[in-house]
């Protein structure tokens, strides 16, 4: 099963263009399933339902309930930002949950739930976008706490662990990161753990999801680093499904002259339990 989280940078710069862009590299990623952040929604258009029509999957999406925080960036009024899921196999459950944060703070960061019906077990999926600022890390740590039981809620009965995605805007050895993950610290939930898909890539590959090679990145923010993430939770279900065997990025260079991000995608192929341990899609 091939899993990928993506910040697509909602509608800033060249959007249209970059749009197609985005395409072009899911379309030769052919996930299974993504998880999208900063997902826009205008005039009666919608970036997740434009890829899922392209791509021929399912998708889910929701907007930010504070989206009027964000249009104050461009000079683009009604635009909506969200978080998204598209899905090779059909969506039967979603919830949302507002993330906490600071009232003068608050921008509408949102988790997006979705129960996937893949034909062995059903796929408890969440694609996060954590808030932004450097300086916030305890704010983050609250919302991990509420994401971690967000996730112990819904994770139930199925025997596939729950794949959390998303832009968590945190250095890997972060407080929020590691409070979240629950193995290089106590989890929120006892007994609730997850895996960093990343911990499988090539040591020696490039990691940074915010890359300041990219000329949209503001190198002013710092240095390059992975803010992204595929979390997987462990132990791996029967049969070893959920397995992580590959992590790698993608998006991380321009298509027909355009980037299609200011964030690189992070990749990963999970086992469905099948001969081999072998990914279940392409």
């Amino acid at each position: 099963m091939r899993i990928v989280t993506w910040n697509l940078w909602w509608r800033f710069g060249p959007w249209a263009e970059r749009q197609k862009a985005i395409l072009a590299v899911l379309r030769e990623l052919r996930p299974d399933v993504a998880g999208l952040q900063e997902v826009w929604a205008a005039d009666g258009e919608n970036l997740a339902g434009w890829l899922a029509g392209e791509l021929g999957m399912h998708w889910a999406w929701t907007p930010s309930p504070a989206s009027e925080r964000w249009q104050r960036r461009i000079e683009e009024p009604g635009v909506q930002v969200g978080n998204a899921v598209l899905s090779r196999w059909p969506v039967v459950e979603s919830e949302v949950l507002r993330l906490p944060a600071p009232r003068e703070l608050d921008d509408g960061r949102l988790a997006l739930y979705t129960r996937l019906a893949a034909p062995a077990h059903p796929v408890p999926f969440f694609t996060v976008h954590l808030t932004s600022q450097l300086h916030l890390s305890a704010v983050r740590v609250e919302q991990v706490t509420a994401l971690a039981e967000f996730v112990a809620a819904h994770r139930a009965g199925t025997g596939f662990p729950p794949v959390v995605t998303g832009d968590l805007n945190a250095w890997p050895d972060s407080d929020e990161v590691r409070r979240f993950a629950g193995v290089r610290t106590a989890p929120v939930v006892p007994g609730q753990v997850f895996l960093d898909a990343w911990e499988y890539a090539d040591p020696a590959a490039p990691s940074a999801t915010w890359d300041n090679t990219n000329p949209y990145v503001h190198p002013g923010l710092g240095p390059s680093v992975r803010v992204d993430y595929i979390h997987v939770g462990a132990p791996a279900g029967p049969g070893g499904i959920g397995t992580v065997l590959t992590a790698r990025r993608a998006g991380a260079g321009p298509v027909d002259g355009v980037w299609p991000s200011d964030h690189a995608a992070v990749v990963a192929d999970l086992s469905d339990g099948g001969p081999a341990g072998s990914p279940s899609g392409g």
